[in-house]
Order: structure tokens, then sequence, then C-alpha cells
């Protein structure tokens, strides 16, 4: 069973690591990674989508590896560094966002703020990459009628 999983579904996750550490070696180190935390995991598969579930698991993988690499350094001021303060259009898109419907927010949450592809989230939802492609189009031109809509 381990082994499809592997064999069809190796380049996916590889090219989603690969995309997000920009580096081949640790790509191939992340996925690896991941099959063993999968094969580890099979018992407790519920027989969901394959794709999404091996992404899910690549993607925790790839959080815990940013997290043990972190290194803290101690910043200057704010002020120094000239970060500019949380602006306020940054809570006006969150307000939007909240008032889409469902389907709506999670895809364009998958897409611009985790940055799945389309292809991953075609994957991961099992619906065809042109389908996707129409949806998160609806869902931006939704968003764009709730944010722009005067209050």
């Amino acid at each position: 069973m381990i082994e499809e999983l592997y064999r069809e579904h190796w380049p996916l996750v590889c090219g989603f690591l690969l995309r997000r550490t920009r580096d081949p070696h640790l790509a191939e180190d992340l996925a690896q990674e991941t099959f063993v935390k999968a094969t580890r995991a099979l018992l407790g598969w519920r027989g969901e989508n394959p794709a999404a579930w091996l992404l899910t698991i690549a993607r925790n993988v790839l959080i815990d590896h940013v997290r043990r690499r972190r290194i803290e350094v101690a910043l200057p001021d704010p002020d120094e560094l000239g970060v500019p303060p949380l602006h306020v259009a940054s809570l006006d898109v969150r307000d939007a966002l909240d008032r889409l419907p469902e389907q709506h927010r999670r895809l364009l949450t998958l897409v611009y703020l985790e940055g799945f592809s389309l292809v991953e989230v075609a994957a991961m939802t099992g619906r065809k990459h042109a389908s996707i492609k129409t949806a998160v189009w609806r869902a931006r031109n939704a968003f764009a009628d709730i944010y722009g809509a005067p209050e």
C-alpha cells in the first residue's frame, strides 16, 4: 500500500517541498521523512484523498524542520528597522475574508496565504485543475466585491 502511494505521489510531495525550500537535497530529505511518517500513520488513515493526506504530512514535516532550525536573533528597536506599523488595510482584508462563504475563504487561504499551487489544491480536493482555477477566479471576484464595497 505505501509503495503505491510512494510511486504515485512522490513527484507531488517532492515538488511541493522543493518549491518551498528551493533546495533539492533538503526537499528530498523532507519528502523521505514525509513518507516515513505516512508509513507510521497508515493505520490511522481513514482512506481520504491520499494526495491531500500526504501534502498535509509534508507541510507538517516542513513546519517541524523550520522550527528545529529556528535561530533566535536579537532584533533592534522596530523604529530602527524602518518597519511600518500594522496597516489598517490588513485588518480590512481579514474582515473581507471572514465575510466570504467558507468554500471561497478556504480556496483563497490555501492558494494565497498557505502558498499551495492550483495543482496541489486540485489534488487535495479531488477536483480537476480547471475546476479549481475557475473556483479561485470566482472566489477572487467575490473577495473583490466585498473588499471594495463601501461600508
